[in-house]
């Protein structure tokens, strides 16, 4: 079994700063990639980083130069620092994976496993 677990989520002001976590942790023979997408009220789900096991990374346009996805040097840890932070990206913050997982001699890839979602609210 795989789990994702998130922390960092909260209430900040317009133009403040937070940082989002999320650590892979069960039968992981390789993360592939690892990503944060958010889902605000009433708008459909969309990418805000990712970072490859290569280290590339790509954004959303709305959060480009603002935002920064990185992984810790265990590699099974993605953080995203959101700087400048608009009302703009109030939302649930999901972290989301995709690993091979392995069962005794089976290997499994599994393209998406998401975390339980981190709510971020900017607001006066």
């Amino acid at each position: 079994q795989v789990q994702l677990v998130e922390s960092g989520g909260g209430l900040v002001q317009p133009g403040g700063s937070l940082r989002l976590s999320c650590e892979a942790s069960g039968t992981i023979l390789r993360i592939n990639a690892m990503g944060w997408y958010r889902q605000a009220p009433g708008k459909e789900r969309e990418l805000v980083a990712r970072i490859s096991s290569g280290g590339s990374t790509n954004y959303a346009d709305s959060v480009k130069g603002r935002f920064t996805i990185s992984r810790g040097n265990a590699k099974n840890t993605v953080y995203l620092q959101m700087n400048s932070l608009k009302p703009e990206d109030t939302a649930v913050y999901y972290c989301n994976v995709d690993l091979t997982s392995y069962s005794g001699d089976y290997l499994r890839r599994v393209p998406e496993v998401r975390g339980q979602g981190s709510l971020v609210t900017v607001s006066p």
